[in-house]
């Protein structure tokens, strides 16, 4: 079944409210204060069963200047809108504010409704109908139908209701793929309940046991229970409004503008590439960095306008830029919104999000930026892909490229597939999922990782290759380490480099000794095997072969990662044949005797305490011997 919200729009006193209880019998002014004034404040919400069966929600927003916030806050998620003007008095200046919001969103679809008919004659309402339609001329309205009514009467209702049940039947519902979305117009605590927030759902699906994180706060937590249209549900699809009771979280925790979306499906930002529209009515130019109050779905944050390609925009002009915010936010490519000045508060212009989430500060007057920017406004569904890929290189998996290209994911995946097909995309599997990333990047990628092993590999030509975490850290930061781990697999497959448990390595260039350094290892070796049980330390052992400090310590690491060298404890290395000598002789002497005394492990070796009782440590260490109270040992494991 197809979920709609019809939302009010339209000048203070010209009836909304009222037209609302007309068509639903339902008033929806809450509060005290509201009731007092006559006028509305807050949104109001309720829910319209059309002739046609269509159960729409309703969103019913406040008309008077000091409140367009609050309207803001509940137009944005809206599928058609009624836009209400008063007969006996016509346009009036919150008429043109709303209907500029409704074209900045883009809000298609509607009805346009002349309410208080029973106030003026016939010629009237015909001169007003005549200045309705000029008015909206050029506008997303301009085709409406228009209804006459009177609220008060109930004239002309039962026609509005069938002109809108011809609209919503030609209104687009929204998309139930993908993540969750629902931003957050109201946030109460009930007893007994704890926090509830409310909402238009307008993406994806929610369910009671989900689990649903709280943007940009970052919150995770539970979906306890739902409502919709005041009944309890167990599910709620795009389209129709949602109480959802949140599990875990205090009322102060989250606030309007907040959205409860999908774990991991949005990511907060406090920069947006966008396409911005000034309006035509607005008086003076935008200059580069003026401050603005900037709306998207119910929230609002301060912020600054910079205009990439110049210095000032004109009214009725388009440009790309970039709004620097002074908070986070969370959005997706293709989202509307609207932007009014600082001071005073007026709508001045909108448009629609390209990135939602750049990782840079652009630099103004930039070709390349300009064109990317482009290609987010214009470009085919594959170049928005391979322009998201392009600049995203953490590669993400399916799920996120839709999420942040404002693509359907069943749309996303064919696109991927025809890509890979192509050569132009590079898909990293791990886990059953597939992780995506530009196949230029990938080699890019690789082509700098192999020159940084080379570079490493003359630099250091005993180590096994570049550590694996100060590589993630220097080259790699924006991975996580699952994904680098994913990512050096990928390249070892595609013989790119060579990974062992702890290092990179390239695979042109085999890590060893220079046949000058084999000389000096075996003149080593000879030593330390001459010495037996007495081993000079190997400080002296390389001061003697005339190695400096450094090529002492890669030398030295270099011998115990082959094995060849065994550290007993510091400064004294023994030779493997040499510790395996020794652990012959101590176990068959422990077979015989079954003990054995630090004095007899001494006599045993033909050493002197000075090393026998290291060695010991070390036995004791491997598990080959183990300590008694009165420090004698007993047998262990042999060490082979």
């Amino acid at each position: 079944m197809k979920h709609l919200i019809i939302g009010t729009a339209g000048h203070a006193s010209h009836g909304k409210t009222a037209l609302i209880k007309a068509m639903t019998g339902v008033d929806t002014d809450r509060l005290k204060e509201e009731k007092e004034r006559g006028i509305s404040i807050e949104l109001g919400f309720t829910a319209l069963k059309l002739p046609g069966g269509l159960t729409c929600g309703i969103v019913d927003v406040p008309g008077n200047e000091r409140f367009i916030k609050n309207m803001l806050a509940g137009i944005g998620g809206i599928d058609l809108v009624l836009l209400v003007i008063a007969a006996d008095e016509g346009v009036m200046p919150q008429t043109r504010e709303h209907l500029d919001i409704i074209h900045l969103l883009q809000i298609k679809k509607g009805v346009v409704v002349l309410n208080k008919t029973d106030l003026v004659d016939v010629e009237w309402l015909d001169f007003i109908s005549k200045e309705v339609r000029g008015f909206l001329k050029d506008t997303v309205l301009e085709d409406a139908p228009v209804a006459a009514v009177s609220a008060m009467t109930g004239a002309g209702i039962g026609n509005l209701l069938e002109l809108l049940d011809r609209v919503a039947e030609d209104t687009p519902a929204k998309t139930t793929a993908g993540p969750p979305r629902l931003p957050v117009d109201r946030v109460f605590s009930l007893m007994g309940f704890g926090t509830v927030v409310t909402g238009t759902l307008i993406a994806g699906e929610i369910r009671v046991g989900d689990a649903v994180e709280v943007q940009p706060q970052g919150l995770i937590t539970r979906v306890r229970s739902l409502q919709s249209h005041g009944k309890t549900v167990s599910f709620a699809k795009a389209g129709q409004r949602v109480a959802t009771n949140l599990a875990g979280l205090e009322v102060e925790q989250i606030s309007r503008g907040s959205v409860v979306a999908g774990v991991n499906s949005l990511s907060p930002s406090n920069r947006l590439d966008v396409h911005l529209l000034l309006l035509k009515s607005v008086a003076k130019p935008l200059k580069n960095r003026a401050r603005v109050r900037f709306h998207l779905g119910a929230g609002e944050k301060l912020g600054r306008i910079v205009l990439l390609d110049r210095e000032e925009l004109a009214p009725g002009a388009t440009a790309y830029a970039q709004i620097e915010l002074e908070s986070k936010i969370t959005a997706i490519r293709g989202d509307r919104f609207v932007i009014r000045s600082y001071s005073p508060m007026r709508t001045i212009g909108g448009g629609a999000v390209l990135d939602p989430a750049p990782d840079r500060r652009h630099k103004r007057f930039r070709s390349e930026v300009l064109q990317a920017l482009e290609t987010w406004a214009r470009g085919t569904p594959a170049e928005i892909l391979e322009q998201y890929l392009r600049g995203n290189t953490r590669l993400p998996e399916l799920s996120d490229a839709a999420a942040k290209t404002g693509l359907g994911v069943s749309e996303i995946k064919e696109l991927v597939q025809h890509l890979a097909r192509q050569g132009k995309i590079k898909l990293v599997p791990g886990d059953g999922k597939d992780y995506l990333i530009l196949t230029e990047v990938y080699r890019r990628m690789a082509g700098e990782l192999q020159q940084m092993l080379e570079t490493y590999h003359h630099q250091f030509p005993l180590r096994e290759g570049y550590p694996k975490q100060e590589l993630h850290h220097r080259k790699f930061p924006a991975l996580n380490n699952k994904i680098f781990q994913l990512l050096l697999a990928a390249m070892e497959k595609d013989q790119l480099l060579r990974c062992t448990a702890q290092a990179v390595a390239s695979p042109s260039i085999a890590s060893g000794p220079s046949p000058e350094m084999n000389l000096i290892i075996e003149q080593i070796r000879k030593k330390l095997a001459e010495a037996s049980f007495h081993p000079p330390k190997w400080s002296q052992l390389t001061a003697a072969a005339g190695l400096s400090k450094n090529v002492s310590s890669e030398l030295l690491q270099y011998l115990l990662r082959t094995g060849e060298l065994r550290k007993i404890a510091d400064n004294l290395y023994l030779l493997d044949e040499t510790i395996t000598m020794a652990n012959r002789e101590v176990a068959g002497f422990l077979h015989q005797k079954g003990e054995m005394t630090l004095g007899d492990l001494r006599d045993l070796l033909q050493t002197s305490r000075k090393y026998a009782l290291p060695l010991l440590r070390y036995f004791d260490r491997e598990r080959i011997t183990r300590p008694l109270p009165d420090n004698r040992r007993l047998p262990g494991k042999a060490l082979g």
